[in-house]
C-alpha cells in the first residue's frame, strides 16, 4: 500500500488530531513511497533502525519517536546518525505517541490490561490516557506483583504492604508516576505505572495506595505490537516487532 494511505489510515484510527502531544504524531521521516513490510518496536532506536534495515523494511513504526518539544532542532550526532540511516536505507518512520498510549483496544494502557488482567471502567489524568478498573480476580499486593513480574518479564519496584488485597486498581504505562495523587482520589488500592520518583514512594507510603513501578519500556512495548499486527491483517503487509532489551 502507499505510504500517505497507511498515514492517513493510522491518524484517523488512533485519532491523533485529539490529542496535545510532545512530539508530532505520523509520519516523521519519509522514504519510499509504497509499504510492503513494517518493523516496529518501541523506541526508533540506532539497534531498531539497524534491525529494520536488515529485515527490509519500508517503514519503522514506533511509539517514542523524534523531534521532542523539548529536544533541540539541529540534526546532529546520534540524531543525525540515526535519520541518516532511514534516508540511506528509504525507511519511512511513522511514530505515534499518546494517541497510542489512549486507544480505548490497541493502545499500551489497553494491552496492558489484558495482559495483567484488569477490567477498565473509566479514565482520568492527561487527556484521559491513564485507566482505572478492577482486577478480574482480586489478589494480595504480592500475589500481583508476581503476575507483573511473570507477564511483563521483569522485576517490578513495589512500594506497600504485600498483604494487601488489592481490588481496584489504577495503571498507565510509562513516565506517568505523578498521576498518583489522582488515583488515590479515586479510591483505588493500587497504581501501576512504569516509572517512580523518590517522591512518588512517599505518597505511596503515606496513602496506603501500593504503588508498582514495572518499567517505561516494559509497560509500553504492546500497544506498538497490537497497532502493526492490525496493520498487517488490515492490508495485508507483513511485520516484525523487534525487540530491544531495555531495563528501565
Amino acid at each position: 500500500m502507499l505510504l500517505k494511505e497507511l498515514e492517513k489510515y493510522i491518524g484517523q484510527l488512533l485519532e491523533i488530531s485529539n490529542y496535545h502531544d510532545y512530539c508530532p504524531n505520523g509520519l516523521q521521516v519519509e522514504g519510499r513511497p509504497e509499504i510492503r513490510t513494517i518493523v516496529s518496536g518501541v523506541s526508533a532506536s540506532m539497534d531498531v533502525l539497524q534491525a529494520a534495515s536488515a529485515a527490509g523494511a519500508d517503514a519503522v513504526l514506533v511509539h517514542h519517536g523524534y523531534f521532542w518539544k523539548n529536544e533541540g532542532p539541529q540534526i546532529t550526532g546520534i540524531k543525525r546518525a540515526r535519520i541518516s540511516h532511514l534516508m540511506e536505507h528509504g525507511i519511512s518512520l511513522l511514530a505515534y505517541h499518546l494517541p497510542l498510549d489512549a486507544h480505548p483496544e490497541l493502545g499500551n494502557n489497553a494491552q496492558l490490561a489484558q495482559l495483567l488482567g484488569f477490567q477498565a471502567e473509566e479514565r482520568f489524568g492527561e487527556q484521559n490516557i491513564a485507566m482505572v478498573g478492577r482486577l478480574l480476580q482480586p489478589m494480595s499486593l504480592q500475589r500481583l506483583s508476581g503476575v507483573v513480574e511473570e507477564k511483563l518479564q521483569r522485576r517490578p519496584l513495589v512500594v506497600g504492604d504485600d498483604g494487601a488485597i488489592i481490588r481496584r486498581i489504577a495503571w498507565c504505562g510509562g513516565s506517568a508516576q505523578d498521576y498518583l495523587p489522582a488515583a488515590i482520589e479515586l479510591g483505588v488500592d493500587a497504581f501501576l505505572s512504569g516509572e517512580v520518583s523518590e517522591h512518588t514512594v512517599h505518597q505511596a507510603r503515606e496513602s496506603g495506595v501500593a504503588f508498582i513501578s514495572a518499567g517505561h519500556h516494559a509497560t509500553e512495548r504492546y500497544g506498538i505490537q497490537a497497532l502493526g499486527a492490525h496493520l498487517a491483517l488490515q492490508f495485508g503487509i507483513r511485520h516484525q516487532f523487534i525487540e530491544i532489551d531495555n531495563p528501565v
